[in-house]
């Protein structure tokens, strides 16, 4: 049989490859989208925490696949498999990828973000670089992500809120718990501006997707009624629409086959059957999340590529970069309650949708003219066995029988917790970034990723900052047993740089377009072209950044080779 030999083809279905589908698509293409997870259609997701939080229903097993991870301990780098300490950096290896389990909190990145260093200056021990492109060079898919996406909420002028060709958002906002009253009141009350989140959920029913059911478990979990904007239902399944897309899940790719200057072809095996297979394309789009596709692109070595593809510059996988900031939170206790009807604060499924930018930048608050960065407003994950199993101790003792009956009760019926979540830049650093470990293999044969992880100090000091302004709020609003947690330990979801792109080809792995410096067919697209990160999670920036290089990929086919 004839060898297929497609327009285009995607490693990676997750946020930044299902976006650059849909514009190959939509524009006429034939593409192959290669992604190592199975299939899951809508209506076989469920709210099973076993399965989705407990289990390996959507990732790997640690013991098949797993990556090391370096630790500065007591001055000394250590190395550790994450299937020695359970900490997984897998996110979501199926269709559609992390963006299924996402809670779909949308925030633009703000103009400054794209000129850090120009605006705040160099900072001792970080690598901080300016973007190649502007804010407005991306606002125009901003605003695209935001149709196709369907992102819903309510825009309220502010200072640091990046600026918007349209006001008025796809949708209106999801519905809200009562507390939002109670909680805009006390901010108002301490001159802090309440901001509505953009949310990456329908609000009402469009097309074949229905709006949101407000089951109460949305993060970390598949989205069964269609609402939830991930890679799937945004992108891929419109461009399946088509006619133009070929799908093949369970495709891991193993690496990549070049000569000097042109990707010939993937290597993939099929992860249920061991089937080899190579997979020929035009050109080739690497979506895998930043570590993975730094990982592949080291594998791929070869005679003309001595350092891994795309890596003359020798920058391949340095200033790896994930969200800095940290978390926090608040108990209202049922017997206490004088501010708000507990009952209404008891309605389940309800979002809070409740961010605030008043400490973005820090021109008037703390140190003169400096990045801060953004909060977000959130209930206690409404995982039941995490919930219990937080509970079964009381001054250090473990509680059994009757007291732990009464204390999970009380627990689950008489106390609510809110909680906030503090976003603010990860510095890139020379002592953050990923390599392979070519001492450890995974299942297939393939040296795993090893991540060195190190934050910066200012990372720390900002989230503190902003922690301390945080608990006055929680005070406010009448919680209780109020603390936070600054550390710098990353969120494992939220991973960027790596393959940061720039201008010039001696000191970056691709172009502004996200095309390679050195090969001429291939492009990178998930968040590894980040230089910095913004104080913000980097949904919508995959997003639109994809959209952008989709946009590009067709331009430079429409040229030809």
């Amino acid at each position: 049989m004839k060898d297929i030999i497609y327009d285009v083809a995607i490693i990676g279905s997750g946020a930044s490859g299902g976006a650059v589908a849909y514009q190959l698509c939509k524009a006429g293409y034939k593409v192959v989208i290669l992604e190592k997870g199975q299939l899951i259609q809508r209506d076989e997701f469920s709210k099973d925490e076993l399965a989705y939080c407990r289990r390996d229903i959507v990732t790997p097993n640690l013991f098949d696949e797993f990556h090391t991870i370096e630790e500065k301990i007591d001055g000394k780098w250590i190395e550790t498999p994450t299937y020695q300490s359970g900490w997984s950096f897998w996110n979501g290896n199926i269709v559609g990828g992390s963006s299924n389990f996402m809670s779909g909190m949308f925030h633009r990145m703000h103009p400054d973000d794209f000129r850090l260093k120009t605006i705040y200056g160099k900072i001792d021990g970080a690598n901080v670089e300016d973007w190649v492109i502007n804010y407005n060079d991306l606002e125009p898919y901003y605003r695209l992500a935001e149709d196709l996406v369907g992102i819903s909420g309510y825009s309220k002028k502010h200072k640091y809120e990046a600026p918007r060709s349209r006001l008025k958002f796809f949708q209106p906002p999801t519905e809200e718990n009562n507390i939002v009253n109670l909680f805009d009141k006390c901010c108002n009350k301490l001159n802090i501006t309440p901001l509505v989140t953009a949310r990456a959920v329908l609000s009402k029913n469009i097309g074949k997707r229905d709006a949101c059911y407000y089951s109460n478990f949305c993060g970390s979990y598949g989205c069964s009624s269609g609402a939830k904007g991930s890679s799937r239902e945004a992108f891929i399944s419109p461009a399946l629409a088509t006619g133009n897309l070929t799908l093949l899940s369970n495709s891991h790719v193993t690496h990549l086959d070049s000569s000097e200057k042109i990707i010939k072809q993937a290597n993939i095996i099929n992860n249920i059957t061991n089937q080899k297979l190579k997979i020929y394309a035009k050109f080739f789009v690497v979506a895998s999340q930043a570590h993975e596709s730094v990982r592949l692109l080291l594998n791929s070595a070869n005679k003309f590529h001595p350092n891994g593809l795309s890596n003359s510059s020798g920058e391949l996988g340095k200033n790896l970069i994930f969200s800095a900031g940290g978390a926090g939170g608040g108990t209202f206790y049922k017997d206490d309650m004088s501010k708000i009807d507990f009952n209404n604060l008891m309605d389940r499924g309800l979002f809070i949708n409740r961010s605030i930018l008043d400490w973005y930048i820090k021109d008037d608050w703390w140190k003169p003219k400096e990045k801060g960065g953004l909060v977000e407003f959130m209930f206690e994950h409404q995982n039941n066995i995490s919930r219990a199993v937080n509970s079964r101790y009381k001054d250090n003792r473990l509680l059994w029988g009757e007291e732990l009956a009464k204390k999970l009760k009380d627990k689950f019926t008489k106390t609510k917790t809110l909680r906030f979540e503090i976003f603010n830049d990860w510095l890139p650093t020379d002592d953050c970034f990923i390599s392979i470990d070519k001492k450890r293999k995974d299942k297939y044969g393939m040296p795993v990723g090893k991540l060195r992880i190190n934050a910066h100090p200012k990372d720390l000091e900002i989230a503190y900052n902003i922690s301390k302004k945080v608990k006055i709020i929680l005070k406010e609003m009448g919680a209780k047993d109020i603390y936070s947690s600054i550390s710098a330990v990353p969120p494992q979801n939220l991973i960027a740089g790596g393959c940061r792109f720039g201008d010039n080809p001696k000191t970056s792995v691709i172009d502004k377009n996200c095309k390679s410096h050195d090969i001429k067919n291939l492009f990178i697209a998930d968040a590894s072209f980040m230089p910095t990160g913004g104080s913000t999670p980097y949904s919508w920036t995959i997003y639109a950044n994809a959209l952008r290089v989709g946009e590009e990929v067709v331009k430079v086919l429409q040229k030809k080779l």
